[in-house]
């Protein structure tokens, strides 16, 4: 039975440093390298899970295959490494402890006093140890969220000390990821704060193996020994991590700084073959070389926090690639769309993307924008409640439904063309218990929909509450709009599409969380075509 190598990756000096980015680099080379590898994230706070943050808050939720509500980091490991995540990747200590609370309530510690340690410690060890079960991968990163000296971090570094000194050195490695200010009123590159986040973790017990410098600039030689020296680490296990134009070149960086090289050789492992980074270089010459340029918009209600819509900006990174075509994304707040302003606000867009959300904030400036596109034949996405949306517009509309809505806003409207989803009428609860994860679906053969895919049976992610009325479906559909998607087992509509419009789809699903940089989800691909077009 072959041994799992771990790979701790903590932060120091200040938190938003690019860990998530960092572990998925490196997970990208290992891979690349032939070895199988898995990433996962620890989160300090007591949520049970992202589900219920405000996206202002945490930014996007990123669901699962397996209907886990995550960490938006996830989402880039997936993007880098092509291959699914799971309810094992991320962690939170509200997880943990309500874990450890349930055993000691059903008397699983009878006669002991539960403690942090060892009870708090052994459930994240368990945890990490869960995610290789099986000894599916030769490598499992954790990345830590937060920054070292955190209080709600510590359960977890000491967790790691644990593990450290239980597995030995030569399976179990930490990177520090830190920063290196540069102070112009000097002229120079400051390392003290990463002298002092480096003394702050050797203060737990944890002495870094690789450490990784952030900084807006090259660092030199001298700069690089001194951190060394101080640090208490080999010169060729300080790794410079310079700002690039996209996160997609911080492999190739990441590469040229040996960074795969070093983890490996403290593993003992082998690294004879190069890193298969072919298709991998191909995308980039293609997203720095584009032979088109197109606005797309972006209407949502929390266009202040990007990160909020990231798996939806990546994509369009992803599929512009594919097209070779620069996208100049616009964010626009729903809120600020009015009949009276809608044609300047939404004019000039070569395409226009309706976000998903909850709640009745913004609202009408999505069905005003669903009504734009549809008026004006602008190819439009409606992704979730995008897709809601541009249903309540076209019954209002089009099917002269006055007043039709979603139950969601307006319970007593006479045309509930949106409705709760039967099993959700007795659920009370917020966290956890929406539709999640990944449902199949049926496409319609002859539409745009079958068009992008090139099959009749797709499986896409899930996260709402709320469907499409079926019992409005023969008007819509004798009007012009078809139901393009099909659930086998429900019956519910998943997809919809306009007959007689240049592209104009909305889908119940979250077509974002899948697309990779490998593998661009193919609607995100065909309605950047259709943009260009």
């Amino acid at each position: 039975m072959k041994e799992v190598k771990y790979v701790f990756v903590t932060g120091g000096v200040t938190s938003s440093l690019g860990k998530g980015i960092i572990s998925a680099s490196l997970a990208k080379l290992l891979q690349a390298r032939g070895y199988s590898v898995t990433i996962q994230k620890l989160d300090p706070y007591i949520n049970v899970d992202p589900g219920t943050l405000n996206p202002y808050e945490h930014g996007e939720c990123y669901v699962t295959l397996d209907g886990a509500e995550t960490d938006l980091d996830l989402g880039h490991y997936e993007r880098f490494l092509n291959v699914p995540t799971s309810q094992a990747n991320n962690v939170t200590t509200g997880r943990i402890y309500q874990t450890v609370i349930n055993k000691e309530r059903k008397g699983d510690y009878l006669g002991k006093t539960v403690q942090v340690i060892p009870h708090i410690t052994d459930e994240i060890k368990r945890r990490i140890k869960l995610v290789s079960s099986g000894n599916k991968f030769d490598i499992v990163l954790t990345e830590i969220g937060g920054t070292v000296g955190d209080i709600e971090s510590l359960p977890y570094i000491e967790s790691v000390r644990q593990l450290k000194w239980e597995l030995g050195a030569q399976n179990c490695i930490v990177i520090h990821l830190t920063l290196v200010p540069y102070l112009s009123s000097t002229g120079e590159s400051k390392t003290k704060p990463t002298q002092h986040s480096v003394k702050e973790l050797l203060e737990t017990g944890i002495q870094p193996d690789i450490l990784v410098l952030r900084s807006d600039r090259n660092l030199n030689a001298e700069l690089k020994r001194k951190v060394a020296l101080f640090c208490n680490v080999e010169e060729n296990s300080v790794i410079e991590s310079v700002d690039v134009s996209t996160i997609y070149e911080v492999p190739i960086k990441m590469l040229e700084q040996g960074l795969d090289t070093t983890v490996l050789r403290k593993f003992a492992l082998p690294f004879e073959n190069e890193p298969q980074l072919d298709e991998w270089r191909e995308f980039l010459v293609k997203l720095k070389n584009p032979k088109n340029s197109i606005k797309v918009g972006i209407v949502g209600k929390y266009v202040e926090l990007p990160d909020a819509y990231k798996s939806i900006a990546e994509s369009f990174v992803h599929s512009g690639a594919m097209n070779e075509c620069e996208i100049d994304i616009e964010y626009i707040h729903s809120e600020e769309i009015t009949e009276h302003n809608m044609v300047d606000r939404l004019s000039g867009l070569n395409g226009i993307l309706v976000a998903p959300g909850f709640g009745s904030r913004g609202i009408e400036g999505k069905v005003l924008t669903a009504r734009y596109a549809r008026e004006n034949n602008i190819p439009f996405f409606g992704i979730c409640l995008g897709m809601q949306c541009a249903v309540i517009e076209f019954a209002r509309n089009v099917l002269n439904m006055e007043g039709a809505h979603s139950t969601e806003i307006n319970h007593k409207t006479r045309y509930p063309v949106i409705d709760l989803m039967e099993e959700q009428k007795s659920i009370t609860d917020k966290g956890g218990t929406m539709r999640l994860g990944g449902y199949k679906c049926i496409i319609t053969e002859g539409s745009k929909v079958f068009d992008a895919y090139g099959k009749t049976e797709i499986t896409e992610r899930h996260r709402h509450r709320f469907e499409f009325n079926d019992k409005y479906l023969d008007d819509f559909r004798k009007n012009g709009m078809i139901p393009a998607g099909i659930n086998p087992e429900s019956n519910l509509v998943e997809i919809i599409e306009l007959k007689d419009h240049k592209w104009f789809i909305g889908v119940q699903f979250h077509p974002e969380y899948s697309s990779t940089v490998l593998n661009p989800h193919p609607l995100f691909v065909s309605f950047v075509k259709a943009c260009i077009g």
